[in-house]
């Protein structure tokens, strides 16, 4: 995924596009009506965090998940009968996305949900794909090959994995969709000497265009990005806070009650171009992300590189990002 932009001109473009699409009416989340909620009495689901990292492993056992590629397609059809193992409906939505090259690949978002027929729903995101360039890599000799994509995709989605299996069984008061988004993570390269900020998040942009069902509508999402390092950092990043204020206020809150204030950090950063920045503004759909902040580095260390694999995998940092999002989603 394309996160941090890499000039104070991409900050500002996505600053004042969210200005913009603010002061002419776009979706800003209403206040929440104040409450004081024990976050640490919520009752929730247990999370087995060895499940999780199974999962994760699972993914990065198949190769390379980049798009057209067969491991990308074994991948994709993995997920899509486990989730059916414990989702009521699951929906593949193909699409083909043109890549900033102008090569053309098949994109597939996975959508698998619980409770489809209750109004009032959650969405739960995270892209499966892996980039197909380690264009971060300090050795430039590796910046034309895959990533294995451990953290940076597999992560997200061996946590969400294993919250629609344990919430199958203790479900929520409201609906979940589970969205898996693909084509997140093949922008253009760093090498490539040029910029565009929509070659990024292709799948989220079309599922936000067109969406499984129609007239879809959710309260609000959770977006999960780099989600499974060791000494996860996550900050309130500016994209979340212009759209999606209350719900990221009380993610931390759960962290900070669950006794997770170290990971959980109460500081704002700047704004990252992700699945979210397309779900708020295109789905009108208030969605937060939980992502990896290293101030000395670009997300984590092993960023689109060839190291981020299996052992960038911490099963106690997924394990705490899922308490937080169900004492959240299980609050209510």
């Amino acid at each position: 995924m394309r996160k941090r932009p890499t000039s104070w001109w991409a900050v500002a473009t996505i600053a004042t596009t969210i200005m913009i699409a603010t002061s002419c009416g776009g979706n800003n989340e209403k206040p929440a009506a104040t409450a004081v909620v024990d976050y640490a009495q919520v009752a929730t689901p247990d999370f087995d965090s060895d499940s999780a990292y199974h999962y994760a492993a699972e993914q990065l056992g198949m190769g390379f998940r980049v798009p057209g590629t067969k491991a990308h397609r074994q991948c994709s059809d993995w997920l899509e009968h486990t989730l059916r193992q414990w989702c009521d409906t699951v929906t593949v939505q193909e699409f083909s996305a043109t890549l900033w090259n102008g090569n053309r690949v098949p994109g597939r978002n996975i959508i698998a949900s619980l409770s489809p027929e209750k109004n009032n729903r959650v969405v739960l995101a995270a892209h499966w794909d892996s980039r197909m360039y380690a264009d971060h890599d300090p050795d430039s000799n590796n910046w034309r090959k895959p990533i294995p994509g451990a953290n940076d995709g597999a992560s997200g989605v061996a946590v969400l994995m294993e919250m629609a299996r344990t919430m199958s069984k203790q479900r929520p008061n409201v609906g979940i969709d589970f969205v898996l988004f693909d084509v997140e993570d093949q922008g253009i390269p760093e090498w490539a000497n040029d910029y565009r900020d929509d070659t990024w998040c292709l799948g989220s942009q079309y599922w936000s265009r067109h969406p499984h069902r129609l007239f879809y509508a959710a309260n609000y999402g959770i977006l999960l990005d780099m989600v499974g390092t060791s000494h996860a950092r996550f900050t309130k990043e500016q994209v979340s806070m212009r759209y999606a204020p209350g719900i990221m206020n009380k993610l931390w809150q759960a962290a900070a009650a669950l006794g997770y204030g170290q990971m959980f950090v109460n500081e704002q950063t700047d704004p990252i171009l992700d699945d979210h920045l397309y779900v708020n503004q295109l789905a009108n759909i208030p969605m937060v992300d939980i992502v990896q902040n290293s101030p000395e580095c670009s997300f984590y260390p092993y960023w689109h590189t060839v190291k981020d694999d299996q052992e960038a995998i911490d099963k106690n940092t997924m394990r705490a990002v899922a308490r937080v999002v169900m004492a959240v989603i299980y609050q209510q």
